[in-house]
């Protein structure tokens, strides 16, 4: 499903998306896997600020090893939020996102592991109760879902605008909003986004639809939830 002309995004499984991109295809991926905490059936916060999600079984484990062969395969670089729950090469560059909690029972912040060869580096975004309500109107449509901000600082850091990206669990669409205005900052800036793509997919019909009715109110768009993946182009030409 194109969202706009750079912004495509997916209802499918994310190994029968990555199967059909050659070796090193993408700049850059920045994905949001399963941590394998079970986290749908936690109840986060205190008192008033407790969250509870709909119980679903999609984080019940971590991907297995043929997910990160394939997506170190068809990106030249990673950022995998959740890589300490993972086994993956060692790495100097790590992302810490500080949320900023206060003394609340949400987690102080986020592990983001990264391919590049620079020094960690800590952001601190709010989100903490009122901060996830404002970029939805109401409570998350995800339950992991992460700021829009945070995206666009790690594209403002580590993306450039001829890039190629990948998401492969897009969860609440956040990642599509921070692209297109980092789109629109760089072409006001001068800089060439001809190249400049976001390829991205959900398994989860719920979280799609809900991803999808987000983006169109945000881009003004009206496609269907029932466009179809199978109609994607094969870039092998198969």
């Amino acid at each position: 499903m194109k969202v706009t002309d750079k912004i495509t995004i997916t209802n499918e499984d994310n190994m029968e998306l990555m199967a059909r991109y050659p070796d090193n295809y993408f700049d850059l991926a920045i994905v949001d896997p399963p941590y394998g905490i079970d986290v749908t059936k936690m109840t986060l916060g205190n008192a008033k600020n407790k969250l509870k999600s709909k119980e679903k079984d999609w984080d019940i484990e971590v991907p297995n090893e043929l997910y990160f062969t394939e997506l170190f395969r068809v990106s030249r670089n990673q950022l995998i939020w959740g890589g300490n729950y993972f086994k993956l090469p060692n790495s100097r560059f790590w992302i810490v996102w500080d949320k900023n909690n206060g003394e609340s029972d949400f987690a102080d912040g986020e592990m983001c592991w990264g391919s590049f060869n620079k020094p960690m580096r800590i952001k601190r975004v709010n989100w903490c109760g009122s901060a996830c309500k404002h970029e939805t109107g109401k409570n998350k449509i995800h339950p992991t879902q992460k700021p829009v901000a945070l995206y666009k600082w790690i594209f403002e850091k580590y993306g450039k605008p001829d890039f190629k990206y990948l998401d492969t669990h897009v969860g609440s669409g956040s990642i599509a909003i921070a692209f297109d205005e980092m789109l629109n900052v760089w072409d006001l800036a001068g800089h060439d986004i001809t190249n400049a793509e976001l390829t991205a997919c959900e398994l989860d019909k719920d979280y799609f639809d809900a991803t999808i009715k987000r983006l169109n109110n945000k881009f003004g768009n009206s496609y269907t939830f029932d466009d179809a993946p199978d109609n994607q182009t094969n870039i092998f030409g198969a």
